[in-house]
């Protein structure tokens, strides 16, 4: 009995020591732990796709749940986020530990030389400016992230420099026929604002392996490709006004020459004190079907959160629409804010930036899309959308199904985000 009460107090000193010596450094760090659960109900009936005239509206439903945990002190940021992304009865009620049930989404560590000059490396979100290049594709249940290493300045001129590049897990050679979009890419983005003026420059470096999966005597090669542009915003007195401009030279996957550009001019102003409203085109350049074969002159916005541009039924450029005819979208939106709602309305009329067929004209269609958020709690939100789109002869003609047929896709979301530890 002797030895285990004196084996308990020495164990009570050596904590008390311990918690001596870390406790001036606990309290000049930090350690945040929250999550997300996110389940939301989609009907689907014309979704990325037009229906055909005698299908029937599907019912999916899918959450996202994470973890995210975050800890700072005066030299060195942390984060993990921990998620796990499925559809509802895709897993037995009697599961078994799965591959890849769970997933890191971002694991990184930012070390802070100066108060200018920092490194993070690791997987990481890439979020610049309007997401139209870089974005986190926030609404996709699994969201996108990026393996990579990032030098950042902050200065007069805010400079982010990053650098990645995929390996197979066979070392003994350098192809990469993994699933991610790209083998080496490189980027450069440099932002200032001024009182009202912001202004971002982008160069991306973006390299594609070719073929594929290599073999009968074929070696592989990464193909290039160069974006270059960046975004322009200026605050008036009633009016705000934003544009982007890229253009897109090198090489494609298929190693043709590419040459594309994508241009964006929008107003913002407000109706009301609680009532905005913004009025816009967009156009991302296509290729018609008489070029040449060797020319790729469509545009990839690569990977920007493309579901917050052209419209919430993802006909364009969310996993589809790649070196095709490209895209002009001309575009109103409305917004209206209420105690704890936010109302919104979206009208897109599209059409093809480049011919498709000798005959056919470019209209593709117009789309409107409602939306209605209800901030419930401080943790607890509600979003509910609908959405109808009125395809053209010329959409059947590049997506198939019915033009004719009634296009239709809502949602029900329920998002909370509870702190677990602050």
């Amino acid at each position: 009995m002797k030895r285990n009460s004196y084996n308990r107090i020495l164990k009570s000193l050596l904590l008390i020591v311990a918690l001596g010596f870390a406790l001036p450094g606990m309290l000049m760090a930090q350690f945040t732990m929250g999550g997300e659960i996110r389940p939301r109900v989609e009907l689907n009936r014309g979704y990325s796709s037009l229906a055909f005239d005698e299908q029937d509206a599907s019912v999916i439903s899918s959450q996202r749940t994470r973890i995210n945990g975050m800890f700072t002190n005066e030299y060195v940021l942390t984060k993990v986020v921990l998620q796990d992304v499925r559809q509802w009865g895709n897993q037995p009620q009697l599961v078994k530990n799965e591959n890849q049930s769970i997933s890191v989404h971002e694991a990184w560590a930012e070390v802070l030389f100066n108060d200018k000059i920092s490194l993070r490396a690791g997987r990481q979100e890439l979020v610049y400016d309007d997401h139209r290049i870089f974005g986190n594709v926030g609404w996709a249940q699994q969201a996108r992230s990026h393996d990579l290493a990032l030098f950042k300045y902050k200065g007069e001129w805010d400079v982010h420099v990053g650098f990645a590049f995929h390996q197979n897990g066979d070392i003994t050679n350098s192809d990469y026929n993994g699933p991610d979009a790209y083998k080496s890419m490189q980027f450069l983005w440099a932002h200032q604002e001024w009182e009202t003026t912001k202004l971002s420059l982008l160069f991306l470096n973006n390299g594609i392996p070719n073929p594929l999966i290599p073999g009968a005597g074929v070696d592989q090669k990464t193909r290039y490709s160069q974006t270059v542009g960046g975004r322009f915003s200026n605050g008036l007195n009633a009016i705000d006004i934003a544009a982007n401009a890229y253009l897109q030279v090198g090489k494609d996957g298929g190693n043709r020459d590419l040459s594309a550009y994508n241009i964006l001019l929008e107003a913002s102003g407000k109706l009301a004190p609680e009532t905005g409203i913004t009025g816009g085109f967009e156009v991302l350049s296509g290729t018609g079907y008489d070029e040449d074969l060797d020319k790729n002159k469509s545009f990839t916005p690569f990977y920007g959160t493309n579901h917050k541009f052209n419209g919430f039924m993802d006909y364009f450029y969310v996993g589809n629409h790649i070196n095709s005819v490209g895209l002009t979208d001309i575009y109103a939106k409305v917004s209206h804010k209420m105690d704890k709602l936010t109302f919104g309305g979206h009208i897109h009329y599209f059409a093809a930036a480049a011919d498709i067929t000798p005959d056919a004209g470019k209209s593709l269609g117009t789309e409107v899309d409602l939306s209605l958020g209800w901030a419930f709690k401080p943790m607890v939100r509600f979003d509910f959308g609908w959405s109808t789109l009125f395809a053209s002869e010329n959409l059947q003609m590049i997506k198939g199904g019915d033009h004719s047929a009634f296009q239709q896709w809502g949602y029900v979301m329920l998002t909370v985000t509870p702190d677990f530890i602050k």
